[in-house]
């Protein structure tokens, strides 16, 4: 018997492929036909639970190498791929094993073992993202390395008919699916993530000193900014969304006052948000410009804080990302009304220039 998939595949035309029966062919050629099969998908972007051209997780990657190469439902998630995985040493990884990782916590990521020390898998963050092929050897990738598994022949063994398709009952987490010997891995205590990848949630820790640009008189440190924040990823378009709310104490050296403005922000994960929300001061803001002592009002607001927050550069860790980031906010300060103008003063009094760090942990 003979098994025939065609697709047409967005922008990229016609793929048809013959697939022969599992029973007929030698483990090499299955294993082939998975590695194959999740090539097709090169560049497709990543989209979080994603199962098709639109966008893959990385779990969704596996499901889908196995579904078109072989027909066969394999288990949806990381977590129960691993549990429902035959286990093996590095040493022993062929071409269509699975290799796992704790990236985001433990057993986030997986991906498709595909000869030579590489891996093809669906990438959610870095440098780049979507279907791709990394190295083992990559210092992220060798850190976060949590193990590997088998789900097809080495050698006589039989491949496996559908095991969790239509008509069939599910397999429960740890059932070998590749013959006598093989030992359910255990799985940490563990149930942070809804499908797969990285967990939705995050908790944002940030310190940055404040910069005085215009102010004349005033030395260039103003002062200093805390952040703490909880984040929640939402994709859309397969874009990663990512909203929060955070707290924003801040101490004003110019103004000689502390605010805690409390904002809403929303944008692209870490790498640019924009943010706004009230804010409440402590003390009268007064600048002085060395010819004049200049009264402010505003600084309690219901608007009192709206800016934008980048992060050029980022660092993966296992619990999270550490990153480098600038800030510009505008601050709702308004001179008292008998005062001359002063753009100078008046425009830098509301304006904040901030630079640090920020750590976003995954929850």
């Amino acid at each position: 018997m003979v098994f025939f998939l065609l697709g047409v595949f967005f922008g990229r035309g016609l793929f048809a492929a013959t697939i022969a029966p599992v029973d007929s062919a030698s483990p090499q050629e299955v294993r082939s036909r998975v590695i194959a099969a999740a090539e097709q998908y090169q560049g497709t972007p990543y989209r979080y639970g994603g199962t098709d051209r639109r966008g893959l997780d990385c779990s969704g990657l596996v499901y889908r190498s196995f579904q078109d190469a072989l027909g066969i439902d394999v288990p949806r998630t990381t977590a129960d791929l691993h549990a429902w995985a035959e286990p093996i040493l590095e040493a022993n990884l062929m071409p269509g094993d699975l290799v796992f990782f704790n990236t985001a916590g433990p057993l986030s990521h997986v991906g498709l073992y595909a000869g030579e020390g590489k891996f093809i898998h669906a990438a959610s963050a870095g440098p780049k993202t979507g279907v791709m092929y990394s190295k083992l050897s990559e210092n992220y990738w060798k850190n976060t390395f949590a193990g590997a598994g088998r789900l097809l022949p080495a050698g006589d063994i039989p491949a496996r008919s559908n095991p969790v398709g239509p008509g069939t009952s599910p397999v429960s987490p740890g059932t070998n699916p590749v013959g006598p010997g093989a030992k359910p891995v255990p799985l940490p205590a563990r149930d942070k993530t809804a499908g797969d990848g990285p967990s939705r949630f995050h908790l944002g820790f940030a310190l940055a000193p404040s910069w005085n640009s215009l102010l004349e008189n005033n030395p260039s440190f103003r002062g200093a900014v805390i952040q703490t924040g909880v984040f929640y990823d939402i994709p859309i378009l397969s874009l990663p969304f990512r909203i929060g709310l955070e707290l924003r104490p801040q101490w004003d050296t110019a103004l000689h006052v502390f605010r805690m403005p409390i904002t809403v922000s929303a944008g692209i994960k870490d790498s640019i948000r924009l943010f706004a929300g009230p804010a409440f001061a402590i003390g009268s803001p007064v600048l002085n410009t060395g010819d004049e002592s200049r009264p402010y009002t505003g600084g309690n607001s219901w608007l009192g804080e709206i800016g934008i927050t980048m992060a050029p550069f980022s660092f993966k860790l296992p619990r999270g990302a550490l990153s480098f980031y600038g800030e510009i906010a505008w601050q709702s300060y308004v001179k008292d009304p008998g005062l001359e103008d002063n753009w100078k003063a008046d425009v830098g009094t509301a304006l904040r220039v901030s630079t640090g760090l920020q750590y976003i942990l995954n929850l």
